[in-house]
């Protein structure tokens, strides 16, 4: 009964810090709301225990498996080189080059705990990068790039920190078996991830052409799969997190080919949409239930440094968020340069956001450093430190190197609260001209091939009275279709005004649509109309208004 308990206060704050983040005198971003709602509970005495293999199994799986779901998939494999250098390559150059400068600001700091702690503090929490960017208007494709980042920098990062604990622990390290080691994590990784989503998802199409498709159980099959690939991966010593997000990537192929219903996707995305809210909100809260029992380890941590230094802990704190943010500027200057720069040329006629991410300005380049915020995934993993070592001694720097992990994830998170609304104040980016062609050409050809889809049924239907209903529907049908059609065939202003009288037309529907349903209500509440025919007339006034979404 604690447990259930505990799990319906953290979900009960997710909800009050939802309602206090929407009200009109909080202008502060949702995780730390959520943050500091976390902190109350502790100091109210709710005891929020993190064990750190329950929360990676738990938390992590579904949320990296959305975001490896819904990325856009164009984007991720266009930039991929981008990516693949922050993730990789950013992760390796800050691993070395913060476990150096940890090592030198604190002496008392092993180099391996050093290596360790820079190890766990380079991944970027995707989490935290998805909600401290929501609202600020960051170029499309870079904001891709950092979502690619942080899906694939997890592995990354933990590897190396295995690694270096795994050094502090055995005393020796060899960069040929880590080299080897990573290769076969990451491999099995995404061979599990793909061959856990494929097969699924080729065994679920084979099981739905039998039986028929229930969206319910479609659902509970999408919220299986992460937990799948990352067991999965985990049992044959592959990289839980790197399958989970592979797993994602996957599914949106698998969907392509399995084609589910429309029911299935509205309630699935539904689902999921509050998945990621409860996950999301959970952890932050959970972030910040453990900053009491982190301030009161102050003492223990003050004497791994030397007695009387606790006032050096948050200067401490402050030099390593400047050097991350620091070292991560350089290297995006650097990757930007190398793997976008080259395109300039090619972009002339492209929107202004995307010649300016080709030739990154000093501006964009201050954004995309100061998103790599770290989350929950640092906290939960420099928790699994050992409390000893092999020989029976303490593991060196234990709670220093907690509380400055936890500090460095607080200071981050604010940081980048900051700077990134005043960075990105007043940039307004148009979307770039070749998908606005795309979506043009899409349009025009699905209602074409709908047209041709309407004459055809109508070719074959007889001419009496009872089938005249249905070539009159189809003709309705039809000139809506042809409508749409005009949007994208008509002039420039000819063009503007349909559009025009498309969203004044969307808004007295939808106006009209909520008098029906306020008629209906009243209705109910008076007794004039049985709650079943109530309930059903609402489903199709959702369903029509569903369509007017823009």
């Amino acid at each position: 009964m604690h447990t259930v308990t505990i799990i319906l206060i953290l979900v009960l704050s997710v909800v009050l810090c939802g309602f206090i983040a929407r009200s009109r005198w909080v202008k502060l971003p949702l995780p730390l709301i959520q943050i500091a709602g976390g902190t109350g509970l502790a100091l109210f005495g709710v005891q929020v225990p993190l064990d750190p293999d329950i929360f990676f199994l738990l938390f992590i799986p579904p949320l990296l498996f959305l975001d490896g779901w819904r990325i856009p998939k164009g984007a991720f494999f266009s930039d991929a080189r981008s990516i693949l250098m922050l993730a990789i390559g950013l992760v390796l150059f800050t691993v070395l080059g913060m476990g150096f400068f940890i090592d030198w600001l604190i002496p008392s700091v092993p180099l391996a705990v050093a290596f360790a702690l820079g190890a766990i503090l380079s991944p970027t929490d995707p989490v935290a990068v998805s909600a401290i960017a929501a609202g600020n208007p960051i170029p499309p494709r870079l904001m891709h790039i950092l979502e690619g980042e942080s899906l694939l920098n997890d592995a990354s990062g933990l590897v190396c920190f295995t690694f270096a604990v795994g050094a502090m622990m055995t005393g020796g390290f060899s960069i040929g078996a880590a080299s080897l080691s990573f290769l076969q994590e990451a491999g099995g990784g995404i061979v599990i991830g793909l061959a856990i989503s494929w097969g699924v998802g080729l065994a679920n199409k084979w099981l739905v052409s039998k039986v028929g498709e229930e969206p319910g159980l479609q659902i509970l099959i999408s919220i299986l799969i992460p937990f799948a690939a990352y067991l999965g991966a985990e049992q044959i010593h592959g990289s839980g997190i790197l399958a989970a997000a592979t797993a994602g990537v996957s599914m949106h192929y698998a969907d392509l080919i399995g084609r589910p219903l429309a029911a299935t996707r509205t309630q699935r995305k539904a689902v999921w949409d509050t998945v990621q809210l409860v996950l999301n909100g959970v952890i932050f809260v959970m972030l910040g239930a453990q900053l009491p029992t982190t301030v009161a380890g102050l003492p223990a941590a003050s004497m791994e440094v030397g007695a009387g230094s606790a006032w050096k802990l948050p200067l401490f704190v402050i030099a390593i968020t400047v050097g991350l943010t620091f070292m991560r500027f350089i290297w995006v200057f650097i990757s930007m340069k190398l793997t976008l720069f080259k395109h300039h040329k090619k972009m002339a006629g492209e929107p202004k956001d995307a010649a300016l991410l080709a030739r990154p300005s000093l501006r964009l380049l201050l954004v995309a450093s100061f998103a790599g915020v770290r989350g929950a995934l640092t906290l939960a993993g420099i928790l699994t430190l050992p409390l000893f070592l092999p020989d029976g001694n303490r593991f060196p720097a234990r709670d220093l190197v907690i509380f400055l992990a936890m500090g460095v994830i607080l200071l981050s998170l604010i940081l980048a609260s900051v700077t990134l609304p005043l960075l990105t104040k007043g940039l307004v980016f148009a979307p770039p001209a070749r998908r606005s062609t795309e979506e043009r050409d899409a349009r025009a050809a699905a209602a074409e091939a709908a047209i041709a889809r309407l004459e055809k049924v109508c070719e074959g239907i007889d001419k009496n009275d009872k089938q005249q209903v249905v070539t009159e529907a189809a003709n309705r049908l039809i000139e809506a279709y042809r409508r749409r059609l005009a949007y994208g065939e008509s002039s420039n202003d000819e063009a503007t005004r349909l559009q025009e009288l498309a969203k004044a037309e969307r808004a007295l529907r939808l106006e009209a649509l909520n008098a029906e349903r306020d008629e209906l209500y009243r209705r109910r509440i008076s007794g004039e109309l049985d709650d079943t025919i109530h309930l059903r007339l609402l489903r199709e006034i959702d369903l029509l208004e569903a369509t007017l979404e823009e």
